[in-house]
């Protein structure tokens, strides 16, 4: 069912321990989101825990109270009367789904949030970021929104957006900034922590592009993670965009190996729609950024992934 703002934020008061989560290869929104809403949900005085199946990039480490996020264990239950599932539909969570039978409150900004499942949803497919959802909805709550929480808040906007680059950004977003900047928010040490690379994430970056492969005439380019660069790598956020920059590229994606039957593609445009390619594929996102997960080995992804890309072209 499609909740309003204020049927969402009574959904939050009356549950009182609630398990709060994201997608599986999280990033600055997904984070964000999560830790805003553990740090409201706990001004509420309730009882929150944040579990996330998968690892924290390291740029994203200086978050306030990022240690407070926890990663399941096999068969590990959680005694919750609410999940809060935060910046994906339910099917994106891993290990998380498992690990209670509570009901389930979904908050989302993408577009391909089809809600299969009929779960509580509130959807603004409109908002640059879940970032900028939990702001307002944080007023809803009649939650203070301290710098921790702004500091947060902003760091999902500003990685979802591409720090304002990106066509999801709007007047409302600079507004959200506005504010959160007005609450203690310091920009250019947010921008300085997401920015850092370690030296590994640099040998990858340079391993990565020696991958480059351009088709369909240049409008397409992709870099592949295999196995051996996966060995180096702690985060590959950001590197898709250092191909997207090729003039006659119109879609660039990068193809990551995760184990022997698992890879995960990445895909950015600069103006075709790559959430129905990530759809088609058991995925979903952005109309310019989508991404999906092929549970096969790398070549096979890597042909199923081109295969879908050609027929979205002759299409």
């Amino acid at each position: 069912m499609n909740l309003t703002m204020k049927e969402t934020a009574a959904k939050l008061k009356a549950a009182e321990k609630i398990l709060v989560t994201a997608h599986i290869h999280p990033d600055g929104d997904a984070i964000g989101s999560t830790l805003s809403m553990w740090l409201a949900l706990r001004q509420l005085g309730k009882s929150a825990q944040i579990y996330l199946d998968d690892v924290i990039p390291t740029n994203l480490l200086f978050l306030p109270h990022v240690d407070a996020i926890k990663r399941p264990t096999a068969d590990e239950k959680f005694d919750a009367d609410l999940l809060v599932v935060l910046d994906t539909s339910t099917d994106r969570i891993g290990k998380v789904a498992a690990m209670t039978d509570a009901p389930i409150l979904n908050i989302d900004h993408h577009v391909t949030n089809s809600n299969k499942d009929d779960n509580d949803l509130y959807l603004e497919h409109d908002a640059a970021a879940t970032c900028e959802i939990m702001l307002a909805l944080c007023h809803e709550l009649g939650v203070e929104v301290t710098k921790e929480i702004a500091t947060c808040i902003y760091t999902g906007i500003v990685t979802d957006t591409g720090f304002f680059n990106y066509s999801c950004t709007t007047s409302k977003t600079f507004h959200a900034a506005a504010e959160l900047v007005d609450l203690g928010v310091e920009p250019n040490y947010i921008s300085e922590q997401i920015e850092k690379r370690t030296l590994a994430d640099v040998k990858v970056m340079s391993a990565a592009l020696q991958t480059m492969q351009l088709y369909f005439d240049g409008k397409v380019a992709g870099m592949f993670i295999d196995a051996e660069i996966e060995k180096m790598a702690d985060t590959t956020e950001g590197l898709v965009d250092l191909i997207r920059v090729i003039n006659t590229v119109e879609i660039a994606f990068i193809l990551r190996y995760q184990d022997e039957k698992t890879c995960r593609a990445s895909l950015r445009s600069k103006g075709m729609d790559v959430s129905k390619i990530a759809k088609s594929l058991g995925g979903g996102g952005h109309i310019r950024a989508a991404g999906c997960t092929l549970h096969t080995n790398f070549d096979d992804a890597k042909n199923i992934l081109l295969k879908t890309l050609g027929e979205y072209f002759k299409a």
